[in-house]
């Protein structure tokens, strides 16, 4: 199993792992899924199996906002090249690896990549029963988010790196 960044030619395997973790509402569209791995490209982290299936990934913009707006999903961010505030859009697993430990580790290496480019922070919204998940992996609820994304009432979770 290895970390690779996302390309184009992953597109049809990561929308399969957005659909099955995501309901209509909140899953990201083929399009913005195609915008994400041309602007994001260096903070598209795919996680693949031994075969080169895509069975994890890790997606945000490198920005100079602290948390997650609503309107960056509508209008991808370019990101900036050093520095700023890693955020993250999605993290989606396969149901078949999941509680295997690969959120974790994704989410590990995506901090790691950003130490590297000099990042302040990592920052992200999730629903309520996911907060236990980012507190084991280090990150602090800094409470209800100013969201409407899927009709959810989201948390703001981060993480000060440096």
């Amino acid at each position: 199993m290895k970390y690779v960044l996302a390309d184009i030619d992953d597109l049809s395997e990561i929308m399969n792992l957005e659909r099955l973790g995501f309901n209509d509402a909140e899953a990201g569209s083929e399009e913005a899924y195609r915008e994400r791995i041309e602007k994001l490209h260096e903070t598209f982290l795919t996680f693949k199996d031994e075969y080169g299936k895509v069975i994890g990934f890790v997606v945000g913009p490198a920005v100079k906002e602290r948390f997650v707006k609503d309107e960056m999903y509508d209008v991808t961010p370019e990101n900036l090249t050093t520095g700023g505030h890693q955020l993250i859009f999605t993290i989606a697993i396969s149901p078949d690896y999941r509680g295997q430990g690969i959120g974790s580790k994704l989410l590990k290496q995506f901090e790691l990549n950003a130490q590297n480019a000099g990042r302040t922070s990592i920052a992200l919204t999730c629903l309520e029963d996911r907060i236990p998940f980012y507190e084991k992996n280090g990150y602090v609820n800094q409470g209800i988010a100013n969201s409407e994304h899927g009709n959810e009432i989201w948390y703001n979770m981060e993480k000060i790196i440096d």
